[in-house]
Order: C-alpha cells, then structure tokens, then sequence
C-alpha cells in the first residue's frame, strides 16, 4: 500500500477519519435488495470496534469481495471511517491480505482475541517473585522456575481454557495467579494452625503444584487469532496427563528429591478430583486439597461474575444459559428516581 499514511487503528478512528488500519473480515454474507439486485454485506472489526456495511454489486470492489475475500482473514485497509444513518461504514479506498512485514508495523495475529484485563508481563513477574518468597527448597524453586522461563512467551498469550472460565488471551495467567495467591494464604495459614503435624503441612510444595496445576494445558491448547484451540493431544490426552509429562521432563535433569517430585505430581493428577472432571485419583494430601478448592473456587467464582455480566435480562436471576448451567442471584434491578416517580404515578 503505497502513499503511507500513519498507521492507526479501526477502534482509535473518528467519524470522517482517513486511515491505514488493519482488521479482520469477520463476516460476509449475500442479500439482496428490495429490487432482487444481489449484494454483499460484509463485516471488519478489531478487539475494539466492529463495523458492518454493504458492497454493492456494481461497486469498485464487488468482484473481490465475492472471489478474493476471506472470512477469517486479515486485511490491511485504507478506508474513511463514516457515520451513516444505518450506524458506522467504511468507505474503502484500498485494501490486501496482511504480509509477513506487515508486523513491523504492528500487525498482531492475536489482535482480535479478548484479553484478561491485567497486565500479562505483570502477572509474570509476579508468579516468579512468589516462587522466590515461598518456595524454600532449591531444587524444587529451580524446577518450577526453570518450567515457566522455558514456556515464558507461550504462557504470557495462552488462554486457560476454550470456553467457560479464563477463555481469553493470558487468562491461564490470571487463573494460575490467582490460584497461587489463594494456595499461599490458605496453606501458610494451616502449616500454622496445625504446627503439629507430622508430617509439616509442606507451603512450597503447595504453592509449586497451584503454579503447575495445568501446566499441561502448554500442550492441550493451541492459541490462535479465535483464542484457544485443542490439540490433538489435548483431545486425546489432556492437560493432567500432560501437565504430568511436563514435570518429569523438566524434573530429569533436576536434583529434587524423590518424595517430593511425587506429591508435586500427585497434585497436578489430582487437582481435578473427580475421575468424570478428568482426575484419575482424588487429593490424597493436605497441599493437594489445597489446591483443588483454590482453583476450583477460581474458576466458578470467575464463571459466576462473567453469567451475571454478560445475562441480558434484567430479573433477579439469570437464565440458566451460563458455564454453570444454573439461575444466579443478583437482586432486584436499582430503579432511579426518575423510574420511581413514574411508578407511583
């Protein structure tokens, strides 16, 4: 595309706006209008802004629509952005498939998949002090460290599921977080109310399985421009039996202890804990429970906030249209003073 113009965004552009951006072809589909005269509608978005709009029959790129166009595909455009009566269009002036070189001006494959809220390199960071605060054995801080530094690029992306919970870009991270932070408050907590016991209820090997509890999905996912995809692997395998396979890989080379590389295993096969969840043997420590509950808990809480944010009535309850397949509760609807006063009338 010759004649530069400064790269921007479609969700960054202003009504009337002129601009090399690139989207992706989300839809197109053949109409017709009132006369029979047949057309495409055809639809470009980014991660912010979706824009719909007709390509007639006898217009400069009809015959490109209908033969080179792909859904699922990226475009570089450029295109005036127009507020019409029928809402935001795009009047293109050109347009081609993305190039490999078309990174360097910031192309992203992934630019169209949600995201988690928080900061990916942040989350990171974060996971590696908390190894270093709380995981006091050498070998098994080296083990689980060395882990993620050899997965660092894929795991800042990688979704944690395809559906129902964290299904977005960095939500393992975020999912993983958080379960790490609950492990660590919950097993410090016990280690000390039951000083006692023989043996210790062990933190780092705690806080080491809530790291590596899916580590597996590495393997049972693959990250694309639609978010996360199975494997073959993942199908036919998982991510516990892979999240196993990982850790003895890793642990190798590695000059943990027997014992220990045992109870780490055993909460990455349990931490499911239900054979029909995908767990071949049910928490059989008090670090394994642990875990299991943090990141159970994790999951259901993020699925629950995502049913009530996403339910479009506006009853007391959702439908049961959810990740949990059932109501929740989210009270009766706040009514302003506006409403008020028109019910009393």
């Amino acid at each position: 595309m010759s004649d530069a113009i400064e790269i921007t965004t479609l969700h960054e552009m202003t009504p009337g706006e002129l601009g090399d951006f690139f989207a992706l072809l989300s839809d197109k589909q053949v109409l017709a209008t009132k006369d029979g005269k047949p057309y495409y509608r055809v639809t470009f978005c980014d991660a912010g802004r979706e824009v719909s709009f007709p390509i007639w029959s006898d217009g400069t790129h009809a015959a490109a629509c209908r033969d080179q166009w792909q859904v699922g595909e990226f475009y570089k455009l450029r295109a005036e952005l127009r507020d019409s009566n029928y809402g935001m269009q795009l009047e293109i002036h050109r347009i081609r498939p993305v190039e490999e070189n078309d990174k360097q001006d910031g192309f992203d494959p992934l630019m169209c998949a949600p995201r988690s809220r928080f900061d990916p390199e942040a989350m990171y960071k974060e996971m590696m002090e908390t190894a270093e605060e709380a995981i006091e054995n050498e070998a098994l801080r080296e083990l689980v460290v060395g882990i993620y530094e050899s997965h660092r690029e894929e795991l800042l992306v990688l979704p944690a599921a395809q559906f129902n919970h964290h299904s977005y870009l960095s939500g393992y991270l975020e999912h993983v977080l958080n379960v790490t932070r609950h492990t660590r408050l919950l097993v410090e907590q016990y280690r000390n109310l039951y000083d006692d016991a023989d043996p210790p209820i062990d933190v780092g090997v705690a806080v080491a399985g809530a790291m590596l509890h899916d580590i597996g999905k590495l393997r049972e996912l693959a990250t694309g421009p639609a978010g996360a995809t199975y494997t073959a692997s993942g199908t036919l395998i998982g991510h516990i039996l892979q999240g196993r396979d990982i850790l003895r890989e890793a642990a190798a080379d590695s000059e943990i202890d027997e014992d220990t590389l045992l109870r780490l295993e055993h909460i990455i096969v349990s931490h499911q804990r239900l054979p029909e969840w995908g767990s071949p043997k049910p928490p059989m420590t008090p670090e394994a429970l642990i875990v299991h509950h943090a990141d159970d808990l994790d999951a259901k809480i993020q699925m629950m906030v995502a049913a009530i944010a996403e339910d479009p009535g506006d009853g007391e309850f959702t439908s049961k249209r959810n990740a949990l397949r059932q109501p929740i509760y989210r009270g009766k609807k706040e009514t302003s003073d506006e409403e008020d006063e028109l019910d009393e009338s």
